[in-house]
């Protein structure tokens, strides 16, 4: 997506007259109303810096604001940077932002807003290689922000656009208190298009809308209740009842059918491009026995990969064999798949030592999954796993949580054995695959890091050099390498895709259905 600075200058006027156009209300289009959104993840902060998922995401984009937006081609707009400029070098990008833009709270926003704000995400935000290349943001005046980077960075401007670069007010989260927990994460202030109300967690986020937010006209709403549902059916039921506008994140198959073929709801796939969900099987490979790449192995032979897709989940995921969206051109196929072997499976078990007791039994383990996944791909593969694994002298305790910190707490402090979870790509393998397997990204406490505790020496060498690398090609190369070390190592066996879909009201005027989907701003949505 970087631009030269002739193309961007060649461009920067219909740049401008597209966020003009964006602060001009269509005709119709209703001001008014409030959107209600159901979802079964309950999220711990609504602050996008120092969390990622969906549960922060869909919050954390209406009430930040971003420097870009992405439409649905994967083309960069406007939004708080009215224009940017990427140098000829790639090591450095010139945001002008709006002139127009204030906090919830009245303070002007400006580039020192964004300088903090892009500093702090390089040093706190899970995704650690996002902004690794900055070296400092220089703030020329009020409304000019520079990104200097110590190398070129192929996924800079995807980097700065929806939940990735939440711009904070550093009046606010600048009070030297710890940005992980400070108390302004679940009563936050930002300056996008709407502002918060309340929070209740596990239950409910009110949001009203910004009167004073940068674009003239938006938003639409009056506001939006984000309400959490742990039923599977009650959210159904709450779409179908009209009690309920929007079901992102909708990922299980009765699910998707049932509202199908419901009048008055729209149900589609189109919004996640960017997001690239992989559900895998986690091994905490600092704790023995898991610490034995034998075992890791074993435990891959004796999972039916195409029996959870094909049955469990009715065939509407897909099979997913590395740490890459197959769907990428960066995936690389002609790697070990690990498909069904017990017999290789048993092998592998015996030469790790692990020689079967009398009634069979090698080892105990346990197993954790996601309480906000459907059954289907959560639960149900972790009971599915526990019958399937005794099959090479593994006992399995599956162990279920109460809720998401629950689950997040164990797994982000790696008290865990196994575990069934489900992490992005997010547009680029630097900002969504590399978290998970450079060795300075194990960070205790922090979920959707390096949870697996995996270290290698060449895949850190092989992701350094992706992260900087412009040439597609080269960039291939390294990731093809990568790829081939760890489906060896094996610190997670990639187990499907998820599905997500987004089911709607048919009224709804301009659903989120960019590249980021409900993660983005819906400053533009209306109900009619």
């Amino acid at each position: 997506m970087t631009l030269t600075r002739r193309r961007l200058l060649a461009t920067v006027a219909a740049f401008t007259a597209a966020s003009t156009a964006l602060g001009t209300p269509l005709l119709a289009q209703q001001r008014g109303g409030r959107l209600v959104i159901v979802t079964a993840a309950s999220p711990r902060t609504l602050n996008p810096a120092t969390q990622s998922g969906t549960g922060t995401g869909v919050p954390g984009a209406q009430i930040f604001a971003s420097p870009l937006k992405f439409d649905a081609e994967w083309n960069p707009q406007p939004y708080l940077a009215k224009s940017w400029v990427v140098a000829d070098d790639g090591l450095s990008v010139s945001l002008t932002l709006v002139d127009n833009a204030v906090f919830h709270d009245g303070a002007p926003v400006t580039s020192a807003d964004v300088a903090f704000s892009i500093e702090l995400l390089r040093d706190n935000h899970p995704f650690n290689s996002m902004f690794s290349p900055v070296t400092h943001v220089e703030t020329p005046d009020a409304h000019t922000a520079v990104i200097h980077l110590s190398a070129p960075h192929p996924a800079i401007l995807l980097a700065l656009s929806g939940v990735l670069c939440p711009i904070l007010p550093k009046h606010v989260y600048g009070d030297g208190q710890d940005i992980k927990t400070h108390p302004a994460n679940t009563a936050p202030v930002g300056c996008g298009p709407f502002k918060f109300v309340s929070f209740k967690p596990g239950e409910e986020i009110v949001l009203e809308r910004f009167d004073d937010f940068f674009i003239d006209g938006h938003p639409y709403l009056d506001g939006m209740v984000i309400r959490t549902v742990k039923d599977a059916s009650a959210i159904l039921i709450a779409m179908e009842n009209g009690d309920a506008d929007m079901f992102p994140f909708m990922s299980g198959s009765q699910q998707v059918k049932r509202l199908e073929k419901q009048d008055g709801i729209e149900v589609t796939s189109q919004g996640y491009a960017a997001v690239g969900p992989i559900v895998w099987l986690a091994f905490n490979t600092a704790r023995a026995p898991l610490d034995d790449v034998k075992v890791r192995q074993a435990i891959a032979y004796a999972t039916d990969r195409d029996f959870i897709t094909k049955a469990l989940h009715r065939g509407t995921s897909q099979p997913q064999r590395g740490p890459i969206v197959e769907q990428s051109p960066f995936f690389e196929p002609d790697i070990e798949a690990y498909d069904l072997d017990l017999d290789r499976a048993n092998a592998l078990m015996d030469e790790a030592g692990l020689a079967p007791d009398s009634s069979g039994k090698r080892l105990s383990l346990t197993i954790d999954y996601v309480p906000a996944l459907p059954a289907e791909q959560g639960k149900n593969v972790a009971e599915y796993l526990k019958s399937q694994l005794k099959k090479i002298g593994i006992e399995l305790e599956v162990r279920a949580a109460p809720d998401f910190p629950t689950w997040s707490g164990r797994v982000g402090n790696h008290d865990f054995d196994l575990t069934i979870d489900i992490l992005f790509n997010w547009g680029d393998p630097v900002i969504g695959v590399h978290r998970s397997y450079l060795s300075d990204n194990i960070k205790p406490g922090v979920i959707w890091s390096n949870t697996q505790s995996y270290a290698n020496a060449r895949v850190d060498e092989l992701l350094a050099q992706a992260t900087v690398e412009m040439d597609p090609v080269k960039r291939k190369l390294a990731y093809s390498e990568f790829q081939k070390i760890v489906a060896q190592d094996l610190p997670v066996y990639w187990l499907n895709t998820m599905p997500f879909h987004t089911a709607y009201k048919a009224s709804i005027v301009n659903p989120p259905l960019s590249i980021w989907g409900p993660m983005q701003s819906m400053d533009d949505l209306s109900l009619s």
